[in-house]
C-alpha cells in the first residue's frame, strides 16, 4: 500500500510525474510536496478531490524559494512551480500566466472540443454506444478520459481543478467550446486583453513543457500550423444536453465532498457505460445522484475532509454506484 509513496519520497527523486487515475495517487502526492519533491501532475482527481490538502504545501514550498532566494520571481517562487499541471488545458492557462500578476486576472477560459457528440440531439444522446464515444475527433487518449470528454464531465473537473491551480473563484472560470482543439485555453485580463495558448492535439508539448519549466527546448511534436487550421470555432457549452459539466460545477461550489463524490461516482459510471449496465445519459444521472447523496457533511465532520475521509468516501461513493439503477 506504501509502494507509491516510498518512490515518490526517494531522496534521488527530483520530480515526480502522476498519470494514474482516481484517487490512489493522492497520499504519495501529499508525501512527495512534504519532502520537497516537485510533481507534475496529469491527475485531475488529485486536486478535485484533495485541493484543499495539497495546495498550502504547494505554496509553502513556494514561499520557502521565495524567501531562500529573496527572488519573488523565482520559478520555484510560485505554486505552480512545485505543483505542475500537465493536462493540455492547465499547461496553456499556466504558460499563459508566467510573468503576469494573479491580481490582473479578470477570468479563465477553458477550452474543449465537445467530443463526438458535439452536435447531436438529446434524442440521439439516448442511443449513443461505447463504440461510438470512444471515437474523438482530434485527441487519441484513454477510454476513461474519452467518455468524460464525449459528457463533459471532465471540463467539469478541469473546472474545479482550476479554481485550486490558480486560486480563482469558480465563478470566475468558463468553459468554451472549441471543436478544433488548436486553441488550448485562455486568459480574459482585467484590461480587456486575451492570452491564449495554441498548439497541436499533441501531449508531448505540455509533458515536456511541466518537465523542463522554466526553459522551452526543442520538441518533437509538430508546430500548429494556422493556414492549414483555416478557422478556429467557438461556442458556449449547452449543459442542457451536458448535463455532466454543470453538476460538476455545482459539486466544486459544494465543497470537497461532493467534489469526492463526483470523480467517484464517474469512474465507476464510465466503466459501466463501457461494460453495457448504464446508458450514456446515465452518467450524468449517476453523478447527480452521487453528489446529492454524499456532498453534505456529516453532522460534527469538518468540510475539509482529511485524507482518511476521503479515501472512506471514496470507497462508499464506489459502492453505491456500482449498485445505482
Amino acid at each position: 500500500p506504501d509502494a507509491l509513496e516510498a518512490i515518490a519520497t526517494r531522496p534521488d527523486v527530483d520530480l515526480v510525474i502522476v498519470a494514474t487515475g482516481g484517487l490512489v495517487a493522492l497520499r504519495s502526492v501529499l508525501a512527495a510536496l512534504g519532502a520537497g519533491k516537485i510533481v507534475a501532475t496529469a491527475n485531475k482527481e488529485t486536486l478535485v478531490a484533495g485541493g484543499h490538502l495539497v495546495m498550502p504545501l504547494a505554496r509553502r514550498l513556494a514561499a520557502g524559494a521565495a524567501s531562500a532566494t529573496g527572488d519573488a520571481h523565482h520559478p520555484l517562487a510560485s505554486p505552480l512551480g512545485w505543483l505542475r499541471p500537465v493536462d493540455s488545458e492547465h499547461s496553456a492557462i499556466w504558460q499563459c500566466l508566467v510573468g503576469e500578476d494573479r491580481a490582473s486576472i479578470k477570468r479563465l477560459l477553458l477550452t474543449a472540443s465537445g467530443g463526438p457528440f458535439l452536435d447531436s440531439t438529446a434524442a440521439e444522446l439516448a442511443t449513443v454506444t461505447p463504440e461510438r464515444a470512444l471515437r474523438h475527433p482530434t485527441w487519441t487518449m484513454g477510454a476513461k478520459i474519452t467518455i468524460d470528454s464525449a459528457t463533459l464531465a471532465n471540463k467539469g473537473l478541469e473546472i474545479i481543478e482550476a479554481r485550486w491551480l490558480y486560486d480563482v473563484p469558480l465563478s470566475e472560470i468558463s468553459v468554451v467550446i472549441h471543436p478544433q482543439s488548436v486553441v488550448h485555453s485562455a486568459v480574459h485580463f482585467v484590461d480587456g486583453s486575451v492570452k491564449a495558448q495554441l498548439g497541436t492535439p499533441d501531449m508531448r508539448l505540455p509533458i515536456q513543457y511541466a518537465l523542463t519549466y522554466p526553459q522551452r527546448l526543442p520538441s518533437p511534436a509538430a508546430t500548429v500550423d494556422l493556414i492549414s487550421a483555416g478557422r478556429l470555432e467557438f461556442r458556449a457549452p449547452d449543459e442542457d444536453r451536458f448535463p455532466a459539466l454543470r453538476i460538476a460545477r455545482e459539486a466544486g461550489v459544494a465543497g470537497p465532498r461532493a467534489s469526492t463524490a463526483l470523480i467517484s461516482a464517474d469512474e465507476i459510471a464510465v466503466a459501466r457505460f463501457l461494460g453495457g449496465s448504464l446508458d450514456f445519459n446515465g452518467i450524468p444521472r449517476l453523478l447527480g445522484a452521487a453528489v446529492e447523496r454524499f456532498g453534505t457533511s456529516p453532522s460534527g465532520e469538518s468540510a475539509e475532509p482529511s485524507l482518511d475521509q476521503l479515501v472512506s468516501l471514496d470507497a462508499e461513493v464506489r459502492s453505491f454506484a456500482e449498485s445505482y439503477r
